[in-house]
C-alpha cells in the first residue's frame, strides 16, 4: 500500500492526474494510491465508479470514448500527468474481435499520446504488457528482447508503444512505458481475469481440482501483486526516463506446480491439479529482468505467499468460479472462391 510518507520527488509537482481506465482492476488500485498521495485524480472511464473510488477525496469521473480524439482532448484537459491504463486487456477477445481490440488499444493510445502532446502534459505513463515479447527466446527477459506478439492483443499494445516512442523522438513527448507481467490481487473480475493466481484460488476454494492448461512444470510465470504494480507505475511517473521501456514484474518465475504449492500454504489444504495438455502453446518461461526498474529505487514488497493468503481471506469460501478462457486461435471465415476469368477454359484447353 502506498502512503503519503512514501518518497516520490518529482511526483509532488503533479497535482492534477488523469487515470484512463480508472474503474478497472488495476485502475481502481492506482486511483486509491494516488488519492492517498493527495493528488487530484480524474478517472476517465465509460464504466460506473464503485462507491469505494467515487467517495475518495479529490477524485472525479469523466466519461469519454478515447477512440474519439475530441473526447480525448476534453478528458485530459488540465492534466499534469496521465496514466494510460484504458483498453482491452483480454487476449481472447483480441482473437475473436481483432479490429475492436486495435481500436481500444492502438487507436486510443495514439489519441492519448497526441492529446497529451497538444495539452502540454508533463508526464505520460503507458501500461503495456509483456505479451509484446511473444514466445520468449531466453529468460529472464530484458527490455531489449525481440518483440514478436502471437496475439492481436500483443500487436495492438506494441502499436501503442511504437506510437508513443515515435512521438517522443520527433516531438519530445514525455512518455514512459511499463510492460506488466502477470498481475494479481483483490478485485479481479473472474469473468474476465485470465491470470492463474486468482483462477487457481477460486477453483481450490470451491473444493475443486485446479485445471491447468499446458505443462505443469515447464509453464512458469512472473506474478506481480497489483499493489506493487501501482508502486512501479508511480515510480515510472516520478523517476522514469522519457522514451524508455521498463519491465514491471517481481523478477521471480513460478511454475504452475509451485503456484499450487503456494495455494496449499495459503489455505492450509492440499491443492489438486488437473493437467490439460491439449494446448502447450504457452508452456514457456515468462519472467522479467527488472534491473532497469530496480535502478529507479523500486523493490517488490508483496511476496506471493503473502499476496495469496490475503487474497484467499478476501475471497472466502466458495467464491464465484472463473470463466475466462485462453483462446489462441479461431476458425477463419470461409474464403471466397476466385471467379474464373473469361476465356480461362479455352486457354486451358489449348495448352
Amino acid at each position: 500500500m502506498i502512503h503519503t510518507s512514501d518518497t516520490f520527488g518529482v511526483l509532488r509537482e503533479y497535482e492534477e492526474v488523469v487515470v484512463t481506465g480508472g474503474a478497472g482492476f488495476v485502475g481502481r488500485h492506482l486511483v486509491t494510491a494516488l488519492s492517498r498521495l493527495d493528488k487530484k485524480v480524474t478517472v476517465v472511464d465509460h464504466a460506473v465508479l464503485g462507491e469505494d473510488i467515487a467517495s475518495l477525496p479529490g477524485v472525479r469521473h469523466v466519461r469519454a470514448d478515447l477512440r474519439d480524439y475530441g473526447e480525448t482532448l476534453l478528458a485530459l484537459q488540465g492534466a499534469d500527468a496521465v496514466f494510460h491504463l484504458a483498453g482491452n486487456a483480454s487476449g481472447t477477445l483480441s482473437v475473436e474481435k481483432p479490429r475492436h481490440d486495435f481500436h481500444l488499444n492502438a487507436l486510443a493510445t495514439c489519441n492519448v499520446g497526441n492529446a497529451s502532446l497538444e495539452l502540454g502534459v508533463r508526464r505520460l505513463v503507458y501500461l503495456s504488457s509483456a505479451i509484446v515479447y511473444g514466445t520468449p527466446q531466453h529468460a529472464p527477459i530484458r527490455e531489449d528482447h525481440p518483440t514478436g506478439p502471437f496475439l492481436p492483443y500483443g500487436a495492438s499494445k506494441l502499436s501503442g508503444e511504437l506510437t508513443l516512442r515515435s512521438l517522443h523522438r520527433t516531438t519530445g513527448l514525455p512518455a514512459v512505458i511499463g510492460r506488466s507481467f502477470v498481475i494479481y490481487g483483490p478485485g479481479e473480475d473472474p469473468r474476465q481475469a485470465g491470470g492463474e493466481v486468482s483462477q487457481f484460488l477460486r477453483w481450490h476454494l470451491n473444493d475443486l481440482p485446479i485445471p491447468v492448461v499446458g505443462d505443469i512444470d515447464r509453464k512458469t510465470r512472473d506474478f506481480i501483486h497489483v499493489d506493487d504494480l501501482c508502486r512501479a507505475l508511480i515510480t515510472l511517473a516520478d523517476r522514469g526516463t522519457d522514451g524508455e521501456i521498463y519491465n514491471l514484474g517481481s523478477g521471480t518465475d513460478v511454475s504452475m506446480r509451485e503456484l499450487a504449492e503456494a495455494v496449499t500454504r495459503a489455505t492450509g489444504r492440499p491443492a489438486r491439479l488437473e493437467a490439460d495438455n491439449s494446448s502447450l502453446e504457452d508452456s514457456f518461461t515468462l519472467v522479467a529482468d527488472i534491473s532497469r526498474l530496480t535502478a529507479l529505487g523500486f523493490k517488490p514488497q508483496v511476496t506471493l505467499d503473502a499476496g495469496l493468503t490475503a487474497l484467499a481471506e478476501e475471497l472466502g469460501r466458495f467464491p464465484e468460479l472463473p470463466t475466462a478462457k485462453a483462446v489462441f486461435r479461431r476458425e477463419p471465415p470461409p474464403r471466397r472462391r476466385l471467379a474464373a476469368s473469361p476465356g480461362a477454359a479455352e486457354a486451358v484447353a489449348s495448352c
